[in-house]
């Protein structure tokens, strides 16, 4: 009988360090799980983005335009449509970046801008250089573009005809609209980015205070003393 009992001891001490094990491993698994929720930022869908959205009809509008009214050969070519391209692509690397590092989506981000406000300058140079109009922002032909690329989700359809049958004149004017727009959007990002970063910091002072949160927590977990009990006999 007693073997019986010690066996029967042995195997409900041997079960319940089992369950205390595989508990005590579940317990660390869910707070890995929720430390890295709030450690790693959630990263949006770009795509929905109005900038991105933008910067696609953009740079759509300007490789056409490009291959429609420049001659073949001329730098300003690559120029324009790497530009527009940059300004397309650093939006997505940006998004990309955003859940481990706020500081890298910025630096992506301003590099999008700028490529864009490269870009506007190109669309200005080739009217002026031939004494074609840059429409007033209070123009009836501004206001109407404005108004057309407000649509969401904006797409390259939407302008397909005008790049087909207008002039040279009023494409590129058409794109400096939308690059306003694009910019214009971009700046508030930026302006929103900024301030994610003076708030929550990067993703150093991000992983310094989920631990401490993490150390924190478990120190008050109901039976945690902060000091190992003595086992010995």
């Amino acid at each position: 009988m007693r073997k019986n009992e010690n066996t029967e001891r042995t195997e409900n001490t041997g079960s319940k360090n089992k369950d205390l094990s595989a508990n005590t491993q579940s317990s660390q698994s869910s707070q890995a799980s929720q430390v890295s929720e709030r450690m790693i930022r959630q990263r949006g869908d770009y795509q929905t983005l109005l900038s991105y959205q933008k910067s696609v009809v953009i740079y759509q509008i300007t490789y056409r335009f490009c291959e429609k009214y420049l001659e073949k050969g001329d730098r300003t070519i690559d120029q324009m449509v790497q530009a527009a391209r940059s300004g397309k692509q650093n939006i997505i690397e940006g998004n990309r970046a955003a859940p481990t590092s706020t500081e890298m989506e910025i630096k992506l981000t301003n590099v999008a801008r700028a490529s864009l406000e490269e870009l506007l300058e190109d669309y200005r140079d080739f009217l002026r250089a031939r004494d074609l109009a840059v429409w007033d922002k209070q123009s009836s032909e501004a206001q109407y573009v404005r108004k057309l690329g407000m649509t969401t989700p904006l797409t390259f359809d939407l302008f397909r005809e005008f790049v087909e049958t207008r002039s040279a004149e009023v494409l590129a004017n058409i794109a400096i609209c939308l690059i306003h727009q694009a910019t214009y959007l971009l700046d508030h990002q930026l302006d929103a980015l900024e301030k994610v970063f003076i708030q929550n910091g990067g993703l150093r002072e991000r992983m310094t205070r989920v631990r401490l949160q993490a150390r924190d927590s478990a120190v008050r977990e109901p039976g945690n003393t902060g000091k190992t009990e003595n086992t010995g006999s």
